[in-house]
């Protein structure tokens, strides 16, 4: 039994863990938003084999200041799609023919007036990690020592907390979506995204959420069997206590149960404690 106690507490637990990890690896990641950009291909002088240029060739004429250049691509074709994923603290775009990418902080490329935003949502997420946190101490303290401690405030505070850090990041992420689609509207030129959708530290996020709301709800469902327990073991100790002493009616002799009615006016009286032993036990009396 107490092997099972102790699995249903870990299982208790298990919630609280997930969304404490989905929160770190979110907030340190920088795929929330992800999509691509519309970026002017350089120039490459007579170089056929190259990708991700703009190929032209000069005339014949040896006076390079009057040299006319000769470029092949039209229309889309002088321009190339590089992609970029962002987070809460940097923006990343791949680089033209290489494998690296150069990054710069987000909050340079957000207006200055939304910036102050962003460190709210920064701040709500932070407070979200540390009450999930809280929260996970105080179950793993719950799955390792069952006696001599009161439970049940503990799942009172779970609750609580839990729910509190779901709300908290809840705000946090609409805040930041609000962020990136107001910096996509009025941004920087060079870091306007041409397609985006949200990435997989986005969805992690909200999952972070949506297991602090389970975690809240079975935290205040213990809570609620528990109080209700407690309840009937009290009124259970206070009815056996003050219970009323059952007292057993006298069987009727077999005297009284073979007397024969009485007459019309009469009244039959016991008398049996006074008599003889072998004197009939009841007398009429008119």
């Amino acid at each position: 039994m107490d092997q099972l106690d102790r699995q249903q507490r870990a299982l208790a637990l298990l919630p609280v863990c997930l969304a404490l990890t989905f929160s770190l690896t979110a907030m340190g990641s920088s795929y929330w938003c992800e999509g691509t950009r519309r970026v002017a291909k350089p120039l490459c002088r007579d170089r056929p084999g190259v990708l991700h240029c703009i190929h032209y060739s000069r005339g014949g004429s040896n006076n390079s200041s009057q040299a006319v250049q000769y470029i092949w691509e039209m229309g889309d074709d002088k321009f190339v799609q590089r992609r970029f994923h962002v987070g809460l603290w940097q923006s990343c775009e791949e680089t033209l023919g290489s494998t690296g990418e150069n990054c710069r902080s987000f909050q340079s490329v957000i207006p200055a007036e939304e910036q102050g935003v962003l460190w709210l949502s920064i701040g709500a997420e932070v407070l979200n990690i540390l009450l999930t946190l809280t929260s996970a101490v105080l179950l793993g303290s719950r799955v390792r020592h069952h006696s001599g401690f009161h439970w049940l405030k503990v799942d009172a505070s779970v609750a609580i907390l839990t729910v509190l850090a779901g709300l908290l990041a809840m705000v946090a992420h609409m805040m930041y979506t609000t962020i990136f689609q107001i910096t996509v509207n009025l941004g920087p030129e060079d870091w306007k995204p041409q397609t985006w959708d949200y990435g997989w530290s986005y969805c992690l996020a909200w999952g972070s959420f949506a297991l602090c709301m389970v975690a809240s709800v079975m935290a205040t469902s213990r809570y609620t069997a528990a109080r209700r327990d407690l309840a009937e073991k009290k009124s259970g100790q206070k009815g056996g206590r003050h219970a009323p002493p059952d007292f057993q009616k006298p069987k009727a002799s077999e005297s009284e149960a073979e007397a024969a009615p009485s007459p019309a006016g009469c009244a039959l009286t016991s008398v049996s404690k006074h008599l003889p032993p072998q004197a009939p036990g009841k007398v009429s009396m008119c």
